[in-house]
């Protein structure tokens, strides 16, 4: 039986979306307009991927730095490109107490003018190279319609900034942390992408180019899910970034930046939830199991004190719910949450020498022998779990995954069973735009060293120059 709180996501997807953030205790809407408040449910979610990714960048050599939140006006003005691209999201400060500043600075949207100020007075020789930085921080953007987790003024991120000593080198670095980014969302959240390049209108202000991971959600809307952009050389000219290199000769430093952010968490929401709530892949939950004992009975803590120990001992992240809650109402809780893997146990359970383990996903039940290998029961019903979410987004992507070859296809599909469209473009910008005036079709990216399905271009008829994936997005 559905959750009474929440809406339908077949009827309504958007109050289904707000409806799971409230009754999962995810995060909630404050006095200050536009940003949103993050509870304990949201934050150890958020957590979670900050441990998992926060390795995965060490594991690659990169070191954690922390840059001020504000950025005085004229180094933000020193690439053009950058604030042109901002300026309609900055937020701009100037007073300080009650004196008017001197000059006005801007709470960061991105970090870029910093690294590279940094930069520009570390970077001597290339033995200095690479420098391959990275930090955990909150960014401001003054965005005009807001929603938890995908789209708000305040919002928590990463965003790595290195610079190398050639181009190759950071293309490679461009490309490596666009394929941890891939592999954080396939085996952590369980989500499929797609890779590739954005296209020029659809780059990050100031790149020479942008990669891009694309999630599909279950209402097929598209999620630009995580970044990573090349910058060659022009930060390192406006920022003056100069090493000696090996042949004694200044040059310019080459520039990457790559990030995600907690709209993570809204991908996982809109992926993998339903009309109980929320739905978290073991791999990425706070709690992968939650013991409930029933009863107030020795024997039955006894028990799931043991499993307890013996759960935690080998590491999985478990819980028990010791609270003075009905079973019913601790049944329900656990699912709203997420949680992967449910213990009952009671007494009538003790006296047939068995125990109970629900898993969320599917809200399978089965009993085992209380005094069965609990541990390993519980990994493998994990890793089930982990593949039946990877898959089931998998097959619902593919099958919101259509080619199209007429401008009319587009409008169908668009206007009624919305996903990625495979189409193909000639390049020009004017055919993105008429793109655009069906129900807001962007691109997404454009896939690379994939077989071409036409040879003309979808809008315009010409000749075809790329493979484009697009969609409606967030």
């Amino acid at each position: 039986m559905a959750n009474k709180a929440i809406t339908s996501r077949d009827v309504d997807f958007a109050k289904w979306y707000t409806d799971v953030v409230k009754a999962a205790h995810l995060a909630d809407y404050s006095n200050v307009k536009g940003c949103t408040v993050f509870e304990p449910n949201g934050y150890a979610i958020w957590e979670r991927m900050q441990e998992v990714l926060d390795k995965m960048f060490k594991d690659t050599g990169h070191k954690n730095v922390y840059m001020p939140v504000l950025i005085p006006e004229n180094l933000m003005k020193k690439e053009g490109e950058l604030i042109e691209g901002f300026a309609p999201e900055v937020a701009w400060v100037t007073m300080g107490g009650s004196k008017e500043l001197e000059e006005r600075m801007c709470i960061r949207p991105t970090s870029e003018t910093l690294f590279s100020d940094y930069y520009s007075s570390k970077v001597k020789s290339y033995r200095d190279l690479p420098l391959k930085y990275n930090q955990w921080c909150n960014v401001m953007r003054w965005e005009k319609e807001t929603r938890p987790f995908l789209r708000s003024r305040e919002f928590l991120w990463q965003e790595g900034h290195t610079v190398h000593e050639s181009s190759a080198e950071a293309e490679k670095e461009t490309k490596d942390m666009l394929n941890v980014y891939k592999t954080f969302f396939e085996e952590y959240l369980a989500i499929p992408v797609i890779t590739g390049k954005k296209t020029e209108k659809e780059k990050f202000a100031g790149a020479e180019y942008s990669l891009t991971i694309e999630s599909l959600m279950y209402n097929g809307v598209s999620l630009q899910s995580g970044t990573s952009h090349y910058f060659g050389q022009k930060f390192s000219k406006a920022y003056d970034i100069k090493f000696s290199n090996r042949n004694n000769e200044l040059e310019y430093a080459y520039q990457t930046s790559w990030g995600v952010t907690t709209r993570m968490i809204g991908a996982l929401i809109m992926v993998h939830s339903d009309d109980d709530g929320l739905v978290l892949p073991p791999r990425i939950a706070p709690t992968q199991v939650i013991i409930i004992p029933i009863g107030d009975n020795d024997e039955v803590k006894n028990l799931s004190n043991n499993i307890y120990d013996k759960l935690k001992a080998n590491s999985i992240k478990v819980d028990i719910d010791n609270s003075e809650k009905s079973p019913g109402f601790k049944f329900a809780e656990a699912e709203v949450n997420g949680i992967p893997v449910r213990i009952e146990i009671g007494v009538r359970d003790l006296e047939n020498n068995e125990i109970t383990i629900a898993r969320r996903d599917t809200k399978e039940k089965i009993k085992i022998n209380k005094d069965e290998d609990i541990v390993n029961i519980v990994n493998n019903l994990m890793d089930k779990i982990q593949n039946n979410l990877y898959e089931q987004a998998k097959l619902r992507r593919d099958e919101l995954t259509y080619e199209c070859y007429k401008l009319e296809e587009v409008e169908k599909i668009m206007n009624s069973k919305p996903g990625f469209i495979r189409a193909m473009w000639c390049g020009d910008e004017a055919c993105e735009l008429k793109m655009k005036e069906i129900r807001g079709t962007k691109s997404r990216c454009i896939l690379e060293n994939e077989k071409a399905i036409d040879d003309k271009c979808i809008v315009c008829g010409k000749e075809a120059k790329h493979l484009v994936v697009w969609g409606i997005q967030y």
